[in-house]
């Protein structure tokens, strides 16, 4: 048997092993994190000593959302673009949540929703206590079930863990079933909303979080709040855009000298670094500058400081890579996924220090950061260090090996073992 093979086979066993082991069985594993159920008019399940975020578990989520108010989110989203809120009851591992909030969530993971789109296989965001204060299931509040570009969503399950391995604020995930009205299940990755909660459990406190919207840009638009409207959204903190506003206007209009001088007081500049190596590492051209915008703005009040916040990972590791050489992962178009062959070709987050090689949207903080001798050696840096931390060392072949043991031995049902193999296949190209 050839020895790389065997190696692999060796460490997918071991890994079902350690699951086994740490909750007696894979069943019993599953279990503890599935209380008594407690459904009550406002249903909240203790989050002391449980977490929803669980790596180890496939969770069960079916969703009942009549289907009047489906089609009424669809039509809204086909005619006007607007992703309308719509109640719904909700079952998560046997516990029953009612008035719960739900709508579509996503852009380039929408452009094939029609009139006949299945709902378990579209991008969603549930909110449980939307409607209900304080509704929550352990620690969790708001899931977003995400769009794939392949049938497990593997690549972007091991990015954003490889993300918390970097020393990077990430959103958890967890692998879950999906069905609507008592029909038929689909794998999906199921992760965090950069909320409040979500904001304080990564930053230690809240603060202001920004999220760039698709259809908007780093460019400083004046002092007035209006006109960043579908730009920037706010999704945390009280509602202020000033410090937002004060940082586009300090990276777009200050002269070379001062943007390297006094970067480092409007943005952690060490993270911003890291963040950029680490969108290379994972091959992830839908980063900051590219065709989604895809990033969020932390403002820290007592410091002053921004951090840039990663968001959307489901093309990491090339998998809009079709055409385009290299490993890629073939563009499988999952659940909720683009259509294969989408979007430029992959080849990194921000083409390198020499900045924006096949990029569809610029971003003037990636272009003026790269640009500086300075801070173009934190990136390099940053290359090196996360590349011994996370690929030499193993730590990111060990994630995946995870990953793959709770897929083999909880979802073989819903996605075959061979695609499994396959897909952890592709991504073990990247991390040899």
């Amino acid at each position: 048997m050839n020895q790389l093979i065997a190696a692999r086979i060796a460490r997918r066993i071991a890994a079902v092993t350690s699951l086994a082991l740490v909750g007696g069985s894979l069943t019993a594993c599953a279990a503890t994190a599935t209380p008594e159920a407690t459904t009550t008019t406002t249903t909240t399940v203790d989050a002391s000593d449980s977490t929803f975020w669980d790596e180890g578990v496939v969770h069960d989520i079916s969703i009942d959302l009549a289907d009047a108010d489906y089609q009424a989110l669809i039509t809204a989203y086909l005619q006007t673009g607007e992703k309308e809120w719509a109640t719904a009851s909700v079952t998560i591992d046997g516990t029953e949540f009612d008035d719960v909030g739900i709508k579509l969530k996503g852009n380039s993971t929408l452009r094939t929703v029609t009139a006949d789109s299945e709902p378990q296989t579209l991008p969603w965001l549930i909110d449980l206590d939307k409607y209900v204060d304080g509704q929550q299931y352990l620690d969790a509040t708001e899931l977003v079930v995400r769009g794939s570009s392949t049938e497990t969503a593997l690549n972007e399950a091991l990015a954003l863990e490889l993300l918390d391995q970097a020393g990077l604020a990430t959103e958890q995930a967890v692998s879950s079933r999906i069905s609507f009205n008592g029909g038929t299940q689909e794998l999906r990755l199921v992760i965090q909303n950069p909320d409040g909660t979500w904001d304080e459990q990564q930053f230690g406190d809240e603060g202001l979080v920004y999220k760039a919207e698709a259809s908007g840009d780093y460019s400083y638009r004046g002092d007035d709040p209006e006109s960043y409207t579908d730009v920037f959204d706010q999704e945390s903190g009280d509602d202020d855009l000033t410090p937002l506003i004060a940082f586009l206007k300090f990276i777009n209009e200050s002269d070379d000298a001062t943007f390297a001088a006094d970067l480092s007081t409007y943005l952690d500049v060490d993270s911003f670094a890291t963040y950029l190596a680490f969108q290379d590492l994972v091959d992830n051209f839908d980063d900051i500058n590219g065709p989604g915008n895809n990033s969020y703005l932390r403002y820290d009040e007592t410091t002053g400081v921004m951090t840039v916040v990663s968001w959307d990972l489901n093309l990491a590791f090339g998998t809009a890579n079709v055409d385009g050489g290299g490993p890629g992962m073939g563009g499988q178009g999952g659940p909720g996924g683009a259509p294969q062959g989408a979007g430029p070709q992959a080849g990194g987050g921000n083409g390198g220090p020499q900045g924006g090689a096949g990029r569809e949207k610029a971003n003037v903080l990636v272009d003026r950061f790269l640009a500086n001798d300075e801070f173009a050696a934190l990136y390099a840096q940053a290359t090196t260090d996360l590349t011994a931390k996370l690929i030499t060392s193993g730590a990111a072949q060990d994630a995946l090996d995870e990953w793959v043991a709770v897929l083999t031995a909880q979802a073989s049902d819903l996605v075959a073992a061979a695609t499994v193999e396959a897909e952890a296949e592709a991504l073990e190209k990247y991390l040899s």
